[in-house]
Formats: structure tokens, sequence, C-alpha cells
């Protein structure tokens, strides 16, 4: 799936929109996935990835 990132599993959350007058209205929170090519096992591979494992992947070293 698309709005899931395949690293961690983070996806779709439901909450409420709530306005200055209290009124409750659902609606969704969705993770910021992104594509990326990632080397893995000596293969690129494309990966949707959230900006947190993104981050993360960042400051793990690569050797």
């Amino acid at each position: 799936m698309a709005g899931t990132c395949e690293v961690c599993g983070k996806a779709k959350t439901f909450g409420n929109n709530v306005s200055f007058s209290k009124r409750r209205t659902n609606r969704d929170f969705k993770p910021n996935v992104h594509h990326k090519h990632i080397m893995l096992n000596g293969q690129m591979v494309r990966l949707h990835i959230c900006t947190r494992c993104m981050r993360t992947a960042a400051k793990t070293p690569k050797a």
C-alpha cells in the first residue's frame, strides 16, 4: 500500500478536526511517505519510506 511505510509499518490513523466551537468532524492522519531508492543486500530497491525512517537511516553508519 502506498500510504504505508514499508520499514516501520506506519499507516493512516483516524481522529477528529476540532473547530473553535468544539464541533468534531472525522479526519485521517497520513504519514509523510516518500519513494526512496535504497541499497539493500547489494541491490537497489525502491521503497515507500516515511521521513522518520529516512532520518534514522541517515544516522546509521554505512560500513
